[in-house]
């Protein structure tokens, strides 16, 4: 069975990527998908929130690829199930020269969440510029799309990204509102369709065409793969807001 690699990453920090990265393994678990989160920022962000998952949720496998410590083997942490289907690749900020190559060769598609500053947006368009004339992309046939985050009502200031993106037929795919509900699902160890229908309708409205996105290589791939099953009724955690547990024949949007 072949893993399908997502790769979310940025040169600047504070962009979301570990928010975006952690509610797309959940997403694909919450899916009964064997899902597997890799970790490449020393400060393993992702990993935490994977310590904090509840045991009674689908398993998403947590692998380890920060740099390696004194008597750490990271080629055996950065194993991954053999079964897993979707690999989710949590990048470091500022990832380059060797490094980014380490990551980029195994990725078959790329998402950019950028932050909405001029600062942020800037930086964003010179490092797709920079992966596009690389080559490595279109030569290996890696899709690419960019994720407005963190963004308030009546924000202007993607226009000019959005235009940006147009001249290069790349994707935004999607605008993420500045929701409380990320920050509970980060504290928790869930994701947005692991938590109560009602509180989060809205934000699993817009994180869904970047599920969707992902999944296109494999729906074209693999004409046989599996439909994404749908929640039942919420499942009560002690001292945590209602989650949701799945049940077949559904899907989690």
């Amino acid at each position: 069975m072949r893993t399908y690699t997502t790769l979310v990453i940025n040169p600047k920090g504070g962009s979301g990527k570990t928010t975006l990265a952690t509610n797309l393994v959940a997403y694909f678990a919450a899916a009964r998908i064997p899902t597997a989160l890799m970790d490449y920022d020393p400060q393993g962000s992702s990993l935490n929130w994977l310590r904090q998952r509840p045991t009674d949720l689908p398993r998403i496998h947590g692998a380890n690829a920060a740099p390696p410590k004194p008597g750490r083997m990271r080629s055996l942490d950065m194993r991954i199930p053999e079964d897993t289907r979707q690999l989710v690749i949590d990048a470091p900020a500022g990832a380059s020269g060797l490094l980014l190559q380490e990551l980029l060769a195994r990725t078959h598609c790329i998402l950019i969440p950028v932050a909405p500053s001029p600062i942020d947006i800037h930086a964003t368009a010179n490092f797709i510029r920079d992966l596009l004339l690389a080559g490595r992309i279109r030569t290996a046939n890696i899709r690419l799309a960019v994720v407005a985050n963190r963004v308030r009502k009546n924000t202007p200031v993607y226009q000019p990204l959005e235009r940006f993106l147009a001249s290069l037929n790349l994707p935004l795919l999607a605008r993420l509102g500045d929701s409380e509900a990320y920050v509970s699902a980060a504290e928790m160890g869930v994701g947005i369709f692991e938590m109560e229908f009602a509180a989060t309708a809205a934000e699993r409205q817009q994180f869904a065409p970047i599920a969707e996105w992902v999944d296109t290589r494999t729906l074209i791939v693999e004409s046989k793969a599996p439909a994404a099953v749908p929640f039942a009724a919420s499942l009560s955690v002690p001292g945590r807001a209602p989650l949701r547990i799945i049940s077949k024949g559904f899907s989690p949007t």
